[in-house]
């Protein structure tokens, strides 16, 4: 099998598409389209299905991707050997993370001031992708993982808090048990249309009397700071607003639950320098958001 094929075959399946691979790597997209056709010839399978708007990988190409990119990670990390500095880590980084973790995106820049050499491919979405068939190298994950063929190493536990805009209350009290929330407009996180979003407040189970709902939490602290409603917000989003007085916390004798932030990544298969370098940087650098989840006098 041509290897410099299989290389291709490699980056393609991680661009999505023949002309994504060309303008990422720098190659005359003839090539590319040669090299598929001769592996496709050479394997007596089809690897792609050419759609209008890329390629999807068929069953048989998923099989050979889930092989031929540790081995390509493994080339990569070969050559890596010989560099003495962290800094000149070369390789292509493919990852995922909620649409709306707006604190992540600071690590993410040190990261890349850390190793400029890796080119970094990221898909945002609140969907929890394959990893696999959608070649993603680490998944940032939020909540509770039951899934034996990953690897999940935790970075940090968070509170959400329920907030509003001091404006809310200019000319009435603010809620002292959940019970007093249907008095109030409110708006929550829901991925499903038409989802009755229920906040667990201590021991309470309040159904929230939405008048919004949106699965993005950066919609949600826009509308509670232009005093709209009360709402859920994670800590690290609703922090600084708090302690600037922009927003209030409310009912902390009724909490809200923790949650958990995770990376994710393939249990089977090689994991490259770029994927290890990132690992052990967000790990070591988490504090760049767990600080910012710091309130003041909150309990």
């Amino acid at each position: 099998m041509d290897l410099n094929a299989l290389k291709i075959f490699v980056l393609v399946a991680r661009s999505g598409s023949f002309s994504a691979a060309a303008r990422d790597y720098d190659m005359p997209l003839p090539t590319i389209s040669r090299k598929i056709t001769e592996l496709e010839k050479q394997t007596n399978k089809l690897l792609f299905e050419r759609t209008s708007r890329g390629c999807l990988l068929t069953e048989a190409g998923q099989k050979l991707l889930s092989y031929a990119s540790s081995a390509m990670d493994i080339i990569n990390d070969a050559e890596q050997i010989l560099l003495s500095s962290s800094s000149r880590i070369t390789g292509h980084l493919r990852l995922t993370i909620p649409q709306s973790l707006e604190p992540w995106w600071e690590l993410l820049r040190q990261f890349q001031r850390a190793y400029p050499s890796i080119a970094i491919n990221i898909h945002a979405t609140e969907r929890r992708v394959d990893l696999t068939s959608e070649s993603i190298d680490v998944a940032l994950r939020v909540g509770t993982i039951a899934d034996d063929s990953v690897v999940i190493r935790h970075l940090m536990d968070f509170r959400h808090l329920l907030v509003a805009s001091p404006t809310i209350f200019a000319s009435a009290p603010q809620p002292h048990k959940p019970s007093e929330l249907k008095e109030y407009p409110c708006a929550a996180w829901a991925s499903v249309t038409g989802a009755r979003p229920v906040w667990m407040l201590g021991n309470y189970a309040c159904e929230v009397p939405a008048i919004f709902t949106v699965n993005d939490y950066l919609h949600l602290r826009a509308g509670a700071l232009m005093g709209e409603y009360i709402t859920e917000l994670p800590s690290f989003f609703a922090a600084e607003f708090i302690n600037t007085g922009k927003l209030i916390a409310l009912l902390q004798d009724f909490p809200l639950p923790y949650s958990s932030l995770h990376l994710v990544y393939k249990r089977q298969g090689h994991i490259s320098a770029a994927a290890r370098a990132y690992i052990e940087f967000c790990t070591d650098n988490i504090a760049l958001l767990s600080d910012r989840c710091f309130v003041k006098n909150h309990p």
